[in-house]
Protein backbone atom coordinates (compact mmCIF):
# COMPACT_ATOMS: atom_id res chain seq x y z
CA UNK A 1 0.00 0.00 0.00
CA UNK A 2 1.07 3.63 -0.61
CA UNK A 3 0.85 5.61 3.09
CA UNK A 4 1.50 9.22 3.44
CA UNK A 5 2.90 10.04 7.42
CA UNK A 6 2.37 13.20 7.86
CA UNK A 7 4.17 15.37 11.52
CA UNK A 8 1.70 18.12 12.25
CA UNK A 9 4.60 19.72 15.19
CA UNK A 10 5.09 22.77 14.33
CA UNK A 11 6.37 23.66 17.90
CA UNK A 12 10.20 25.14 18.09
CA UNK A 13 9.76 25.57 22.08
CA UNK A 14 13.28 25.13 23.60
CA UNK A 15 14.58 23.14 20.12
CA UNK A 16 13.75 22.01 16.61
CA UNK A 17 12.21 18.23 16.88
CA UNK A 18 12.92 16.01 13.73
CA UNK A 19 9.94 13.83 13.77
CA UNK A 20 11.94 10.64 14.94
CA UNK A 21 8.96 9.15 16.20
CA UNK A 22 6.78 9.10 13.48
CA UNK A 23 10.17 8.14 11.45
CA UNK A 24 10.43 4.68 13.85
CA UNK A 25 6.45 4.32 11.92
CA UNK A 26 7.60 4.85 8.94
CA UNK A 27 10.59 2.33 8.86
CA UNK A 28 8.39 -0.25 10.09
CA UNK A 29 6.16 0.36 7.71
CA UNK A 30 8.98 0.23 4.76
CA UNK A 31 10.15 -3.04 6.33
CA UNK A 32 6.71 -4.46 6.56
CA UNK A 33 6.68 -3.84 2.09
CA UNK A 34 4.45 -1.30 1.59
CA UNK A 35 5.74 2.20 -0.02
CA UNK A 36 6.47 5.11 2.51
CA UNK A 37 6.38 9.06 2.00
CA UNK A 38 7.09 11.23 5.28
CA UNK A 39 5.65 14.77 5.57
CA UNK A 40 6.71 16.99 8.64
CA UNK A 41 5.05 20.60 8.36
CA UNK A 42 7.75 22.08 10.65
CA UNK A 43 10.14 21.85 7.35
CA UNK A 44 7.73 23.28 4.93
CA UNK A 45 6.02 26.94 4.24
CA UNK A 46 2.97 25.99 3.20
CA UNK A 47 0.80 22.97 4.69
CA UNK A 48 -1.56 23.08 2.77
CA UNK A 49 0.00 23.29 -0.32
CA UNK A 50 2.62 20.13 0.54
CA UNK A 51 -0.77 17.83 1.71
CA UNK A 52 -2.33 18.39 -1.91
CA UNK A 53 0.85 17.79 -4.06
CA UNK A 54 1.88 14.93 -1.90
CA UNK A 55 -1.64 13.67 -2.29
CA UNK A 56 -1.27 14.80 -5.84
CA UNK A 57 1.98 13.01 -6.61
CA UNK A 58 1.86 10.02 -4.33
CA UNK A 59 -1.93 8.95 -4.31
CA UNK A 60 -1.91 7.81 -0.68
CA UNK A 61 -3.95 4.47 0.03
CA UNK A 62 -3.75 5.36 3.45
CA UNK A 63 -2.82 8.91 5.40
CA UNK A 64 -1.13 8.83 9.20
CA UNK A 65 -1.00 11.87 11.01
CA UNK A 66 1.21 11.82 13.76
CA UNK A 67 0.02 14.22 16.67
CA UNK A 68 2.69 15.25 19.70
CA UNK A 69 1.43 18.20 21.93
CA UNK A 70 -1.89 18.49 22.57
CA UNK A 71 -1.46 22.36 23.81
CA UNK A 72 1.39 24.26 25.79
CA UNK A 73 0.80 23.40 29.36
CA UNK A 74 1.21 27.25 30.07
CA UNK A 75 -1.65 28.16 32.70
CA UNK A 76 -1.31 31.40 32.38
CA UNK A 77 -2.13 32.01 28.73
CA UNK A 78 -2.54 28.37 27.42
CA UNK A 79 -2.14 28.17 23.80
CA UNK A 80 -4.83 25.15 22.33
CA UNK A 81 -2.83 23.34 19.79
CA UNK A 82 -5.42 20.91 17.75
CA UNK A 83 -6.25 23.72 15.82
CA UNK A 84 -3.81 22.98 13.25
CA UNK A 85 -4.09 19.10 13.25
CA UNK A 86 -7.53 19.83 12.55
CA UNK A 87 -6.57 21.69 9.63
CA UNK A 88 -4.57 19.09 8.81
CA UNK A 89 -6.93 16.65 8.75
CA UNK A 90 -9.51 18.94 6.79
CA UNK A 91 -7.01 19.36 3.64
CA UNK A 92 -6.35 15.64 3.45
CA UNK A 93 -9.87 15.15 3.17
CA UNK A 94 -9.92 17.53 0.50
CA UNK A 95 -7.11 16.31 -0.95
CA UNK A 96 -7.57 12.78 -0.74
CA UNK A 97 -10.05 9.45 -0.22
CA UNK A 98 -7.65 7.41 1.89
CA UNK A 99 -8.73 6.98 5.75
CA UNK A 100 -6.54 9.29 7.83
CA UNK A 101 -5.09 7.14 11.29
CA UNK A 102 -4.55 9.25 14.22
CA UNK A 103 -1.12 8.19 16.65
CA UNK A 104 1.44 9.83 18.68
CA UNK A 105 2.13 10.81 22.22
CA UNK A 106 -0.19 13.70 22.57
CA UNK A 107 -2.93 11.32 20.55
CA UNK A 108 -2.13 7.96 23.17
CA UNK A 109 -3.20 10.65 25.81
CA UNK A 110 -6.42 11.59 24.77
CA UNK A 111 -7.16 8.51 22.04
CA UNK A 112 -11.44 9.56 21.89
CA UNK A 113 -11.77 13.00 22.71
CA UNK A 114 -8.96 13.98 20.21
CA UNK A 115 -10.53 11.26 17.73
CA UNK A 116 -13.37 13.15 17.86
CA UNK A 117 -12.29 16.31 18.04
CA UNK A 118 -10.08 15.70 14.98
CA UNK A 119 -12.92 14.35 13.22
CA UNK A 120 -10.42 11.16 11.29
CA UNK A 121 -11.19 7.85 10.65
CA UNK A 122 -9.69 5.63 13.23
CA UNK A 123 -6.05 6.30 15.75
CA UNK A 124 -3.84 3.90 17.33
CA UNK A 125 -3.22 4.56 20.86
CA UNK A 126 0.53 3.77 21.96
CA UNK A 127 3.29 2.43 19.75
CA UNK A 128 2.65 2.30 15.75
CA UNK A 129 5.22 0.35 14.59
CA UNK A 130 3.22 -3.21 15.30
CA UNK A 131 -0.10 -2.26 15.28
CA UNK A 132 -0.11 0.16 12.30
CA UNK A 133 1.46 -2.62 10.20
CA UNK A 134 -1.50 -4.87 10.78
CA UNK A 135 -3.45 -2.47 10.83
CA UNK A 136 -2.52 -1.73 6.99
CA UNK A 137 -2.77 -5.75 6.16
CA UNK A 138 -6.64 -5.60 7.50
CA UNK A 139 -7.20 -2.81 5.44
CA UNK A 140 -5.70 -4.35 2.21
CA UNK A 141 -7.21 -7.62 2.84
CA UNK A 142 -10.71 -5.62 3.83
CA UNK A 143 -10.56 -8.09 7.30
CA UNK A 144 -12.04 -7.00 10.85
CA UNK A 145 -10.06 -4.40 12.28
CA UNK A 146 -9.57 -5.54 16.43
CA UNK A 147 -5.81 -4.22 15.61
CA UNK A 148 -4.33 -3.88 19.24
CA UNK A 149 -4.76 -0.03 20.44
CA UNK A 150 -6.96 0.76 17.50
CA UNK A 151 -9.98 3.25 18.17
CA UNK A 152 -12.75 3.41 15.87
CA UNK A 153 -15.28 6.90 16.03
CA UNK A 154 -18.07 5.81 18.79
CA UNK A 155 -17.55 2.18 19.04
CA UNK A 156 -13.99 3.37 21.19
CA UNK A 157 -10.89 0.38 21.97
CA UNK A 158 -11.17 -2.27 19.45
CA UNK A 159 -8.42 -4.64 20.70
CA UNK A 160 -6.60 -4.57 24.25
CA UNK A 161 -2.91 -2.74 23.40
CA UNK A 162 -0.25 -4.92 23.56
CA UNK A 163 3.63 -3.67 24.50
CA UNK A 164 6.37 -5.66 22.88
CA UNK A 165 9.09 -6.27 25.41
CA UNK A 166 12.54 -6.44 23.47
CA UNK A 167 13.01 -3.15 21.64
CA UNK A 168 15.37 -4.61 19.18
CA UNK A 169 12.44 -5.92 16.89
CA UNK A 170 11.61 -2.14 16.12
CA UNK A 171 13.75 -0.55 13.09
CA UNK A 172 15.29 2.76 13.95
CA UNK A 173 14.77 5.20 10.90
CA UNK A 174 17.38 6.60 8.73
CA UNK A 175 17.83 9.82 9.43
CA UNK A 176 19.56 10.57 6.23
CA UNK A 177 15.56 10.31 4.82
CA UNK A 178 13.91 12.40 7.08
CA UNK A 179 12.78 15.90 6.11
CA UNK A 180 14.57 18.51 8.55
CA UNK A 181 14.06 22.26 8.60
CA UNK A 182 16.61 25.03 7.84
CA UNK A 183 18.23 25.00 10.77
CA UNK A 184 20.47 21.85 9.36
CA UNK A 185 21.90 18.60 10.89
CA UNK A 186 24.70 19.84 13.13
CA UNK A 187 22.23 22.18 14.93
CA UNK A 188 19.87 19.55 15.64
CA UNK A 189 19.68 17.53 18.87
CA UNK A 190 18.56 14.08 17.27
CA UNK A 191 15.39 12.84 19.77
CA UNK A 192 16.92 9.24 19.92
CA UNK A 193 14.55 6.67 22.67
CA UNK A 194 16.48 3.44 24.35
CA UNK A 195 14.11 2.64 26.71
CA UNK A 196 10.05 2.58 26.70
CA UNK A 197 7.52 2.41 29.95
CA UNK A 198 7.78 4.57 33.30
CA UNK A 199 7.11 2.53 36.59
CA UNK A 200 7.32 5.37 38.86
CA UNK A 201 3.69 6.68 38.80
CA UNK A 202 4.56 10.32 39.45
CA UNK A 203 0.86 11.92 40.40
CA UNK A 204 0.56 14.45 37.36
CA UNK A 205 2.54 12.09 34.80
CA UNK A 206 1.06 11.18 31.35
CA UNK A 207 3.94 8.50 30.36
CA UNK A 208 1.97 5.59 31.41
CA UNK A 209 -0.67 6.59 29.06
CA UNK A 210 1.63 6.27 26.14
CA UNK A 211 4.22 4.08 26.88
CA UNK A 212 3.07 1.85 29.56
CA UNK A 213 4.34 0.98 33.23
CA UNK A 214 6.54 -2.04 32.24
CA UNK A 215 10.44 -0.56 31.19
CA UNK A 216 11.37 -2.10 28.04
CA UNK A 217 15.07 -1.13 26.40
CA UNK A 218 16.76 -1.49 22.91
CA UNK A 219 20.12 -3.57 23.17
CA UNK A 220 23.03 -1.69 24.21
CA UNK A 221 24.72 -2.73 21.20
CA UNK A 222 21.80 -1.91 18.74
CA UNK A 223 21.53 1.84 20.14
CA UNK A 224 25.72 2.13 19.64
CA UNK A 225 25.05 0.45 15.84
CA UNK A 226 22.32 3.58 15.30
CA UNK A 227 24.37 6.21 17.20
CA UNK A 228 27.48 5.17 14.42
CA UNK A 229 24.91 5.34 11.41
CA UNK A 230 23.71 8.74 12.49
CA UNK A 231 26.78 10.09 13.03
CA UNK A 232 28.10 9.45 9.67
CA UNK A 233 24.85 11.00 8.32
CA UNK A 234 25.97 14.15 9.95
CA UNK A 235 24.44 14.34 13.49
CA UNK A 236 26.71 15.17 15.85
CA UNK A 237 23.97 16.46 18.72
CA UNK A 238 21.87 13.16 20.30
CA UNK A 239 18.90 13.75 22.91
CA UNK A 240 17.97 10.79 24.98
CA UNK A 241 14.61 11.08 25.16
CA UNK A 242 14.01 8.10 27.77
CA UNK A 243 11.83 9.28 30.93
CA UNK A 244 14.27 8.73 32.96
CA UNK A 245 17.88 7.90 32.07
CA UNK A 246 19.63 6.37 34.62
CA UNK A 247 16.15 3.73 35.25
CA UNK A 248 17.66 0.71 35.29
CA UNK A 249 21.66 1.80 36.52
CA UNK A 250 22.87 -0.82 35.51
CA UNK A 251 21.51 -0.56 31.93
CA UNK A 252 22.45 3.02 31.78
CA UNK A 253 26.23 2.46 32.96
CA UNK A 254 26.66 -0.08 30.36
CA UNK A 255 25.50 1.96 27.68
CA UNK A 256 27.66 4.79 28.75
CA UNK A 257 30.67 2.32 28.73
CA UNK A 258 29.37 0.85 25.39
CA UNK A 259 29.64 4.14 23.61
CA UNK A 260 33.03 5.16 24.84
CA UNK A 261 34.10 2.47 23.79
CA UNK A 262 33.14 2.65 20.25
CA UNK A 263 34.60 5.92 20.03
CA UNK A 264 31.41 8.31 18.51
CA UNK A 265 32.12 11.54 18.22
CA UNK A 266 29.15 12.80 19.46
CA UNK A 267 27.95 15.12 22.62
CA UNK A 268 24.46 14.45 24.11
CA UNK A 269 21.62 15.38 26.35
CA UNK A 270 19.38 13.24 28.52
CA UNK A 271 17.04 13.46 31.22
CA UNK A 272 17.98 11.95 34.77
CA UNK A 273 16.02 11.09 37.60
CA UNK A 274 17.38 12.54 40.81
CA UNK A 275 17.08 9.26 42.92
CA UNK A 276 19.63 6.44 42.63
CA UNK A 277 22.54 8.45 40.88
CA UNK A 278 26.16 8.15 41.99
CA UNK A 279 29.41 8.76 40.80
CA UNK A 280 30.39 5.85 38.74
CA UNK A 281 27.14 6.60 36.54
CA UNK A 282 28.30 10.22 36.29
CA UNK A 283 31.66 9.35 35.12
CA UNK A 284 30.56 7.52 32.75
CA UNK A 285 28.19 9.36 31.25
CA UNK A 286 31.12 12.01 30.87
CA UNK A 287 33.28 9.98 29.40
CA UNK A 288 30.68 9.15 26.78
CA UNK A 289 30.07 12.39 25.67
CA UNK A 290 26.85 14.15 28.24
CA UNK A 291 27.03 17.73 28.48
CA UNK A 292 24.09 18.20 29.51
CA UNK A 293 21.42 16.98 31.26
CA UNK A 294 17.55 18.05 31.96
CA UNK A 295 17.56 17.10 36.12
CA UNK A 296 13.83 16.47 36.88
CA UNK A 297 13.05 17.08 40.91
CA UNK A 298 9.75 19.13 40.47
CA UNK A 299 10.37 20.49 44.01
CA UNK A 300 12.70 21.26 47.17
CA UNK A 301 10.29 19.84 49.12
CA UNK A 302 10.44 16.84 51.22
CA UNK A 303 6.26 17.53 51.87
CA UNK A 304 5.20 18.39 47.53
CA UNK A 305 7.84 15.61 46.76
CA UNK A 306 5.77 12.92 49.06
CA UNK A 307 2.51 14.28 47.83
CA UNK A 308 4.28 14.23 43.71
CA UNK A 309 4.97 10.13 44.65
CA UNK A 310 8.56 10.90 43.96
CA UNK A 311 10.99 8.70 45.40
CA UNK A 312 13.64 10.39 46.47
CA UNK A 313 14.26 13.80 48.09
CA UNK A 314 15.67 17.26 48.98
CA UNK A 315 19.16 15.45 50.00
CA UNK A 316 19.24 12.67 46.90
CA UNK A 317 18.62 15.85 45.28
CA UNK A 318 21.63 17.53 46.03
CA UNK A 319 23.96 14.97 45.67
CA UNK A 320 23.10 14.63 41.61
CA UNK A 321 23.52 18.22 41.30
CA UNK A 322 27.30 18.22 43.10
CA UNK A 323 27.91 15.37 40.96
CA UNK A 324 27.12 16.65 37.56
CA UNK A 325 28.81 19.80 38.68
CA UNK A 326 31.99 18.15 39.97
CA UNK A 327 32.22 16.15 36.21
CA UNK A 328 31.49 19.43 34.33
CA UNK A 329 27.70 18.36 32.76
CA UNK A 330 25.50 21.74 32.50
CA UNK A 331 22.53 20.95 34.55
CA UNK A 332 18.66 22.40 33.92
CA UNK A 333 16.66 21.91 37.36
CA UNK A 334 12.80 21.79 36.88
CA UNK A 335 10.23 23.58 39.46
CA UNK A 336 6.24 22.28 39.13
CA UNK A 337 4.78 24.93 41.90
CA UNK A 338 1.52 24.94 42.79
CA UNK A 339 0.26 21.59 43.00
CA UNK A 340 -1.50 19.96 45.99
CA UNK A 341 -0.39 20.51 49.19
CA UNK A 342 1.58 23.84 48.08
CA UNK A 343 1.81 26.57 50.82
CA UNK A 344 3.91 29.89 51.05
CA UNK A 345 6.04 28.04 53.13
CA UNK A 346 6.93 25.14 50.38
CA UNK A 347 7.25 27.11 48.02
CA UNK A 348 10.05 29.19 49.73
CA UNK A 349 11.51 26.03 50.58
CA UNK A 350 11.82 24.90 47.12
CA UNK A 351 13.35 28.62 45.88
CA UNK A 352 15.72 28.68 48.37
CA UNK A 353 16.96 24.70 48.25
CA UNK A 354 17.29 25.41 44.10
CA UNK A 355 19.13 28.44 44.85
CA UNK A 356 21.68 26.68 46.93
CA UNK A 357 22.52 24.20 43.82
CA UNK A 358 25.26 24.66 41.50
CA UNK A 359 22.21 24.58 38.59
CA UNK A 360 23.44 26.33 35.31
CA UNK A 361 19.20 27.42 34.44
CA UNK A 362 16.26 26.79 36.21
CA UNK A 363 12.82 26.35 34.60
CA UNK A 364 9.71 26.85 36.50
CA UNK A 365 6.18 26.54 35.95
CA UNK A 366 3.45 27.52 37.66
CA UNK A 367 -0.25 25.33 38.04
CA UNK A 368 0.38 22.06 37.03
CA UNK A 369 -1.41 20.73 33.66
CA UNK A 370 -4.02 17.78 34.70
CA UNK A 371 -3.95 14.53 32.63
CA UNK A 372 -6.34 12.02 32.79
CA UNK A 373 -6.20 8.87 34.27
CA UNK A 374 -3.44 10.24 36.75
CA UNK A 375 -3.03 10.77 41.05
CA UNK A 376 -3.83 14.66 39.78
CA UNK A 377 -6.97 13.72 38.12
CA UNK A 378 -7.82 11.99 41.15
CA UNK A 379 -7.05 14.74 43.43
CA UNK A 380 -8.68 17.24 41.22
CA UNK A 381 -12.24 15.50 40.96
CA UNK A 382 -12.21 15.19 44.72
CA UNK A 383 -12.05 18.40 45.20
CA UNK A 384 -14.30 19.55 42.48
CA UNK A 385 -12.01 21.49 40.27
CA UNK A 386 -12.89 19.06 37.52
CA UNK A 387 -16.14 17.12 36.86
CA UNK A 388 -15.99 13.20 36.15
CA UNK A 389 -17.06 13.60 32.57
CA UNK A 390 -14.61 16.23 31.87
CA UNK A 391 -12.35 14.39 28.99
CA UNK A 392 -9.54 17.13 30.14
CA UNK A 393 -8.95 17.39 26.43
CA UNK A 394 -8.84 21.47 26.81
CA UNK A 395 -5.91 22.23 29.21
CA UNK A 396 -7.46 22.34 33.08
CA UNK A 397 -4.53 23.41 35.90
CA UNK A 398 -4.05 22.42 39.23
CA UNK A 399 -3.52 25.44 41.64
CA UNK A 400 -3.57 24.92 45.23
CA UNK A 401 -6.48 27.67 46.48
CA UNK A 402 -5.56 30.99 47.13
CA UNK A 403 -1.86 30.68 46.67
CA UNK A 404 -1.79 31.98 42.24
CA UNK A 405 -1.31 35.71 43.20
CA UNK A 406 1.26 35.36 45.79
CA UNK A 407 2.68 32.92 43.80
CA UNK A 408 3.44 34.52 40.77
CA UNK A 409 4.46 37.78 42.46
CA UNK A 410 7.06 35.83 44.43
CA UNK A 411 8.44 33.98 41.55
CA UNK A 412 8.66 37.13 39.72
CA UNK A 413 10.73 38.46 42.57
CA UNK A 414 13.09 35.55 42.22
CA UNK A 415 13.47 35.39 38.47
CA UNK A 416 14.13 39.49 38.33
CA UNK A 417 17.43 38.41 40.09
CA UNK A 418 18.94 35.33 38.53
CA UNK A 419 18.97 35.56 34.57
CA UNK A 420 19.56 31.81 34.60
CA UNK A 421 16.28 31.13 35.96
CA UNK A 422 13.03 30.85 33.34
CA UNK A 423 9.53 31.41 33.75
Amino acid sequence: MRVLLISVNTETINMLVPPVGLACVAAATLQAGHEVRVLDLLAVRDAGDAIRRAAGDFHPEVIGISIRNIDDQNMKQPRFLLERAKETVSCCRNASDAPIVLGGAGYSIFPESSLQYLGADMGIQGEGEKSFTLLLERLGQKADLSVPGLYLPGKGLQAERTFVRDLDGYPLPDPSSMPLPDAGREKIWLPLQTRRGCPLSCNYCSTALVEGCLIRRRSPQAVVKALCGWTSAGFPRIYFVDNTFNLPPAYAETLCRKIAEAHIAITWRCILYPGRVNSSLIRAMSEAGCTEVSLGFESGSENILHVMNKRFGPKEIRQASRLLAEHDIRQMGFLLLGGPGETKETVEESLSFVDSLPLDALKITIGIRIYPYTGLASIALREGLISPDDNLLFPKFYMAKDLEPWLRETVDAWVAERPNWIY
